[in-house]
């Protein structure tokens, strides 16, 4: 891959990448004609965790990223329809996301090129398509969040089933299926207990009255000031709550002693991408080590998925990780999503 080749922009291209500027909600004003080259990124991690990563890649490259975000209640989401929207005439050139099953699911509908490196032929499986149309990265699992001031550690939930005991009844929130990973999350409850016992355990929520709220983020804001006792979230929601001293712990959420749900990042080339060989430039970059690291130390603390920085921010690893085919849970998705609303709203 190497660093991508200097881009020069004149006459009609000057035009085009303004076009492009204009079409993606972008402002041009100050990109130098004379730059490395342009990429555009759509990005569903967090703004904030993600920023650093972009800076320090147009340091070490000159390349310019354009970069576009996704918001906390539509998260992933809005990426995904936009992606598909623009099909005819791609606007992005790489798909930074932060889960894996809706990605897969692009990929499946041809919006994402195959992308190839021998410096990544041995990326670890299960976190690579087997077309290598994305790659996994960066994990995150799915926990538990208790407040601390209100239930102990020893009372506090540790598994899904435990969450259908009725002395959690009203006092559990999680984030609306339909956004972000918790679609994905009731998705995995399908494939691991079948849709019979999975809609059972939805049932079961549902009688415990919990409620639904925008995302992640914010159902463990209700847990930590006192309006709900229990949450379904993410570690990274955990780790921002506890850097804001908020009084917040949580445990893993457990799927019948078999483990909680690790969901990767994923980073994908679109189909047709307007600067292939930025785009290269950025996947090489992304997968090479430096991201894996920044993540681990960001706030967000995601696991490592490369073998030697698992060793070193080990403590950030998803154990137990539950063992779930992330294709068969994209399968699952949106029988899961359409089930889960019926029975929770």
């Amino acid at each position: 891959m190497g660093q991508a080749r200097t881009w020069v922009c004149r006459g009609a291209t000057v035009v085009l990448l303004v076009g492009l500027c204009v079409a993606a909600g972008f402002s041009c004003k100050g990109r130098s004609s004379g730059a490395a080259g342009t990429v555009v990124l759509y990005c569903s991690v967090d703004q904030a965790v993600a920023e650093p990563i972009v800076a320090e890649f147009e340091k070490q490259t000159g390349i310019r990223v354009l970069a576009r975000y996704d918001t906390e209640a539509a998260k992933t989401v809005g990426l995904v329809q936009r992606i598909r929207t623009e099909a005819a005439a791609p606007v992005a050139d790489v798909f930074w996301s932060g889960e894996i099953f809706h990605t897969i699911r692009l990929a499946r509908e041809g919006l994402l090129a195959p992308w190839e490196s021998e410096a990544f032929n041995d990326w670890p499986d299960p976190f690579k398509a087997a077309d290598r149309t994305w790659y996994g990265l960066g994990l995150r699992g799915r926990v538990i969040a208790y407040h601390t001031g209100r239930v102990s550690g020893d009372e506090a939930p540790r598994s899904l089933e435990a969450l259908l005991d009725e002395k959690w009844s009203g006092r559990i929130v999680m984030a609306a299926p339909e956004f972000g990973t918790t679609g994905g999350d009731v998705a995995s409850w399908f494939v691991h207990y079948g849709p019979r016992r999975a809609t059972e355990i939805l049932r079961g929520l549902a009688a415990n009255r919990v409620r639904l709220v925008a995302g992640n983020s914010t159902a463990v804001r209700m847990v930590a000031t006192g309006q709900a006792d229990v949450c379904m979230t993410d570690t990274d929601d955990v780790y921002a709550a506890q850097r804001n001293n908020w009084p917040v712990a949580c445990h893993g959420l457990d799927q019948a002693g078999k483990g909680s749900l690790a969901i990767p990042n994923t980073a994908a080339v679109l189909k047709g991408a307007p600067h292939p060989e930025q785009a290269s430039a950025l996947m090489t970059f992304i997968l090479g080590g430096t991201v894996e690291e920044m993540l681990a130390r960001s706030d967000s603390h995601n696991g490592p998925v490369q073998a030697d920085l698992s060793e070193e921010f080990a403590q950030y690893a998803i154990q137990p990780a539950l063992s779930v085919d992330y294709e068969d849970v994209a399968d699952m998705l949106p029988q899961a999503i359409a089930t889960a609303m019926e029975i929770l709203r």
